[in-house]
């Protein structure tokens, strides 16, 4: 099945030529979508290249699971599509606002929820067409999960923030819907949903959402309608509305409220993991993998404290909102090392979003 839209646009070669005066000129490059998830990372300094002209979906076939769409493709605009066929997104993304794109998705590579029980988003990537350096536009991978020779750049493009080139099409692994879902809550305090998730993790429940907040724990339990009328028979609770894990995705909880103005911090550690000693409220997500603290605790406490447990800290308040400067961990020096020899190989003139990641890169 081929989709086509109304609002299909190809303007890939305006962008290559934009990239090829930028080589030219030396001259560094914003690369913005719908800049939902701009506080994410440092700030660039550069002339805006916009990837919202280039949009549609390209290719779509129910059949095999699979979807090509440009990148400036409102991520609502596909979910909508995959929706009407009984599909979605499998990393259940994060869209911090409608104008969000499907190029911000692969950009800044933030999964929703269901990210432990069904994958990343770089988990669903088969393939890609990016910009380089030089203002060609060239294919990487395809439709099809196959072994890659070199740079598996598709996948390297999940998550760099548009500093290793410009994403023009992705090309997605889609999964079906499930046949059934019910959410609960149940009234516990911390440190036994954290016992109860590690026992129920070795038991084949079909749960594919977990999180404790505000003195509970919430459990979104999806497949076949047997399986989910069993699970919620034994495991008991109150029945939760399923809009809560969308308000957790989208950081629209009172946890989360602009007006709470300690700085946000999203914590990444084994989900078996006690509470950290850091003065703060924290939000368990991911069965307690995924921790987002509010604290005013210094950057080097919160990093320290993440890095003992196994983890790393990154900073969701913008600098100039009174967050970290370096929003993210630092790098080990071997891995900065690895990570300056691949931006000087695919960006040599550093054009593409210098400094969003780090000051070096």
């Amino acid at each position: 099945m081929t989709v086509t839209q109304q609002n299909d646009q190809d303007m890939a070669e305006a962008l290559c030529e934009r990239v090829r005066q930028a080589h030219r000129d030396k001259t560094p490059l914003k690369i913005v979508g719908g800049d939902t998830k701009a506080f994410y990372g440092r700030r660039v300094e550069g002339e805006t290249l916009s990837t919202l002209a280039h949009r549609g979906i390209r290719h779509y076939d129910p059949v095999e699971l699979i979807v090509s769409v440009r990148a400036g493709t409102p991520l609502m605009e596909l979910e909508a599509a995959l929706d009407a066929e009984g599909q979605m997104l499998g990393c259940e993304p994060p869209h911090f606002g409608e104008a969000a794109t499907v190029g911000g998705m692969i950009a800044t590579g933030l999964s929703g929820p269901r990210r432990p029980w069904a994958g990343a988003v770089r988990d669903f990537v088969l393939g890609s067409k990016v910009i380089t350096f030089e203002g060609k536009e060239l294919r990487f991978g395809g439709e099809v999960m196959k072994n890659v020779a070199g740079y598996d750049l598709s996948r390297l493009m999940v998550g760099a923030q548009g500093t290793l080139g410009v994403l023009t099409e992705v090309s997605l692994k889609v999964l079906p819907k499930p046949g059934a879902h019910h959410s609960l809550r149940l009234e516990m305090p911390l440190q036994e949903a954290l016992d109860k998730l590690a026992e129920w993790g070795r038991q084949p429940l079909p749960v594919t959402a977990a999180a404790w907040y505000d003195g509970a724990l919430h459990l979104r339990l999806e497949g076949g309608p047997s399986s989910v009328a069993a699970t919620r028979e034994h495991l008991g609770g109150d029945d939760l509305d399923n809009g809560f894990w969308i308000d957790l995705r989208e950081q629209r909880l009172a946890f989360f409220s602009s007006d709470d103005t300690r700085p946000l911090w999203r914590l990444s550690l084994p989900n078996h993991i006690p509470e950290l000693k850091i003065e703060g409220d924290t939000v368990y997500d991911w069965a307690g993998a995924q921790r987002w603290l509010r604290s005013e605790a210094s950057a080097d406490t919160i990093r320290d404290a993440a890095i003992r447990a196994g983890g790393h800290a990154t900073c969701y308040t913008p600098y100039e909102e009174g967050g970290c400067i370096e929003p993210f961990t630092p790098l080990a020096p071997v891995v900065a090392k690895y990570h300056r020899n691949l931006k000087a190989e695919l960006d040599p003139h550093g054009i593409f979003n210098p400094g969003r990641l780090y000051a070096e890169l």
